[in-house]
């Protein structure tokens, strides 16, 4: 795994490095569980799912260790993102995804599923997966989702009132800069740590089933939009 200890993840080369190797590992962590038997059919099956699925949300959580570490050196190289492709960027949120975002995939997952066994749960027969969620499971995602949107506006309302006192930079002094700078750490880290407790909080709520569906499916839509921002990227330079 990525060392999230390593001291050299600050500087923007450094760290572009440290993203490269843990978005290889994520793909290798997706390709194991694309491989798990689903459903699980044996108490091994299900207990080498849960320890992937820990492995998954373990590395996350030493991706934004990481990135917690550069943004104290450097918080403008965060926003930046040259790691990331222009698309990525664009779709970029406080330097990163957009928590609520996972509300609708799972939403749309959930749907797609639905509609391909339709014919099976018409006859009552239960498939388990995302298409197959229960009343409880719809109204916590829901509750999640409401809970997520008002720590969203929160966070964005405080990125504004920063902005919103950019013209206090000008002729401010070297100390006052930095403390204006400290404060967008601050900021930074919370829309991280809403990431975090977001995908956490949905993987809970879901089976080892759908647990595991649910974080293909984003990492999936993570590596599509990478992959194709990339390839844009290359024939703009062309």
């Amino acid at each position: 795994m990525a060392d999230p200890s390593s001291s050299d993840c600050g500087g923007g080369g450094n760290f572009s490095g440290f993203y490269e190797t843990w978005f290889e590992q994520l793909q290798q962590l997706v390709r194991q569980l694309r491989m798990c038997p689903n459903p699980p059919t044996s108490h091994d099956h299900r207990l080498a799912i849960s320890r992937l699925v820990q492995s998954i949300m373990s590395h996350y959580a030493d991706y934004y260790q990481v990135k917690s570490a550069a943004a104290e050196r450097d918080v403008l190289l965060m926003f930046m993102a040259p790691w990331a492709s222009s698309l990525e960027r664009s779709l970029h949120w406080i330097a990163g995804w957009r928590p609520t975002t996972l509300f609708h995939l799972v939403y749309t997952e959930s749907s797609i599923l639905f509609e391909s066994h339709i014919v099976d749960i018409l006859k009552g027969r239960n498939t388990g997966d995302l298409g197959d969620l229960s009343p409880t499971q719809f109204r916590r995602v829901s509750e999640l989702q409401c809970d997520t949107v008002r720590e969203e506006n929160a966070i964005t309302d405080e990125l504004s009132e920063w902005q919103d006192g950019a013209s206090d930079l000008v002729g401010c002094s070297t100390e006052d800069v930095e403390r204006k700078v400290s404060k967008l750490v601050g900021i930074l880290r919370k829309a991280d740590h809403l990431r975090l407790k977001t995908v956490r909080q949905l993987v809970e709520l879901l089976t080892p089933q759908q647990a595991v569906e649910f974080l293909i499916a984003a990492a999936e839509l993570q590596f599509g939009v990478r992959g194709w921002g990339q390839e844009q990227d290359s024939l703009r330079r062309c």
